[in-house]
């Protein structure tokens, strides 16, 4: 329960002041859940994204976490998109053919939401 509230009180900071780091959001929306990741080993860009849903007083909040790859390296960089509720379903049909454009699709258009992803040229 105190879980909860912290991540209530933390997506209302994010929309009202953004007082809260992205990567204390990150961890806390990834300590609430598994999440559904799909990954994608042929893609230049994109190691995996994760899906989660966290439920705050009967209330669906939906997530998608990005792990970019880094340039010469088998680590990513995350970053944490807050997507609609259909996100994931529209994300897992099309990343098949290619993440990257699932990714712009799907994910990127809610760049603006948290402003926690990266920003492109």
């Amino acid at each position: 329960m105190r879980k909860t509230l912290l991540i209530a009180f933390l997506i209302s900071a994010f929309m009202n002041v953004k007082a809260q780091t992205c990567e204390e959001l990150i961890d806390l929306v990834k300590s609430e859940n598994n999440g559904t990741t799909y990954r994608s080993y042929d893609s230049e860009a994109i190691s995996s994204v994760t899906f989660y849903n966290v439920f705050i007083e009967y209330k669906a909040y939906y997530f998608a976490i990005v792990c970019f790859k880094r340039k010469y390296s088998y680590n990513c960089d995350e970053y944490i998109y807050q997507v609609g509720s259909n996100t994931k379903l529209n994300y897992s049909i099309d990343h098949y053919d290619s993440a990257g454009k699932a990714f712009w699709k799907h994910i990127e258009p809610y760049s603006d939401v948290l402003r926690c992803s990266p920003k492109f040229d």
